[in-house]
């Protein structure tokens, strides 16, 4: 398809994500923190510098033995063995432990050397709390056998050396970063997080302070697109609303490129009634790769790139620019942050009847669960305008170009949006 047929026909949706991400290039990495680092992207290979654990240790209460000693202990005929340590957690065993000797031993401390096993202090005589004192010298009744290594956490059981722990590209959890933490590392190597810049456009909106008058709407698309871009790891930047005039248009995009974004997203401005402002904007400031998509909602959708940045122009409508958003803006604003995340689909059985107009449709579902399948229902009114349908939302149920009708217990795919209530 030629660039003049991308500005005239529908463009297909995995086609539209193949052009946006084609250029794209993560941005660089900088060192930060710990503390600071959920949600961040690895920016590199992260290696284990030592074993995880760094030595051996007891996984449990009870007592360090030499298996051998126990294979012929039962509760009819146990065995008894001299307590010859006592062996708490963050403190090195001065000796080696003898075959006939069992040494007490606290969760997380180290083996003494000779030991292989780690008895629990169920299957002994004994029974304790972990402050109680337990004399040297007496003799540990052992009632069942134990195999060597059990109880033990073994050296390099989390992580060896050398291994690495964590990839390029993943995005820093609290596993993650307890992780690395656990093998003593205090900072960590991140790709930068890109900076988005989101412009509001049209004479209808108002601030949210101010009171609504006839013909006037609240801006709630830049709230939502401002979280969605913190959700994903961005970093948002709110321009004033621009009004329908070559000049307001102009003064706000040359003053969101004055701030040096890696992106720039917009709302409304890109219908057919208003379309021909932002159209020309881009002409001066840039260009447009698409204007229009084979989605619903959506379909009035454009990208490019304005003094090389890129920018993308949603549809006004608030779950149209959601929805796009999500489908869209997402695999880009990821890419930049050099993350190998990718959307969590699934499948489910359609509850409702569906109709569509031919485009590539992303219904508004709720998720529940029957059996061992989800069922998805419509959040009502699939209307561009009812935000309401992607505040109940679990997931966009994606149905393909050209079905127009889904009947009930038709399998789609769906694009989870979050952890579904049931």
């Amino acid at each position: 398809m030629t660039s003049g047929e991308h500005m005239t026909s529908l463009l297909n949706v995995d086609r539209a994500i193949e052009l946006i991400l084609m250029d794209l290039k993560s941005k660089g990495p900088e060192h930060i923190g710990i503390t600071e680092a959920l949600g961040r992207v690895a920016a590199a290979d992260i290696v284990a510098p030592i074993s995880l654990p760094p030595f051996a240790n007891s996984a449990l209460d009870g007592f360090a033995v030499v298996a051998s000693d126990t294979s012929d202990a039962s509760e009819d005929a146990p065995i008894e063995l001299p307590i010859v340590m006592d062996i708490p957690a963050g403190k090195a065993p001065e000796t080696a432990l003898q075959p006939g000797q069992v040494a007490r031993i606290m969760t997380g401390a180290p083996m003494p050397e000779g030991a292989n096993a780690v008895i629990p202090v169920e299957d002994t005589n004994f029974d304790w709390e972990a402050d109680d004192h337990v004399p040297l010298g007496d003799m540990l009744r052992i009632t069942r056998p134990v195999k060597a290594g059990a109880g033990v956490r073994d050296v390099g059981e989390s992580a060896k050396r050398g291994d690495v722990i964590i990839k390029k590209g993943t995005i820093f959890r609290s596993a993650e970063i307890g992780m690395v933490a656990g093998l003593g590392m205090s900072d960590v190597l991140v790709t930068q997080q890109p900076r988005v810049t989101i412009i509001s456009s049209g004479d209808e909106l108002v601030p949210l302070h101010q009171p609504l008058t006839p013909g006037k709407i609240y801006d709630s698309n830049s709230y939502s697109l401002m979280m969605l871009v913190k959700e994903y790891g961005g970093i948002p930047t709110r321009m004033p609303v621009a009004r329908d005039s070559m000049e307001s248009v102009r003064e706000v995009f040359e003053g969101a490129l004055a701030g040096y974004p890696d992106m720039i997203i917009s709302s409304a401005g890109v219908s057919m009634g208003t379309a021909d402002l932002i159209r020309n904007i881009l002409g001066e400031l840039g260009s447009v790769d698409f204007w229009r998509i084979n989605l619903r909602p959506g379909k009035p959708l454009a990208f490019g790139h304005l003094h090389d940045v890129p920018f993308f122009g949603l549809p006004g409508n608030p779950v149209s620019a959601m929805v796009t958003f999500e489908v869209l803006v997402r695999p880009a604003l990821l890419k930049l942050a050099g993350s190998n995340d990718h959307d969590y689909y699934s499948t489910a059985v359609a509850g409702d009847r569906i109709t569509t107009d031919g485009r590539r449709s992303y219904e508004r579902v709720t998720l529940t669960h029957d059996g061992n399948q989800w069922v998805a229902h419509l959040t009502g009114t699939q209307s561009s305008g009812a935000l309401m349908s992607m505040v109940l939302a679990d997931a966009l149920m994606i149905v393909p170009e050209d079905m127009k009708v889904v009947e009930p217990g038709t399998v789609l795919p769906v694009k989870l949006l979050r952890q579904p209530k049931s």
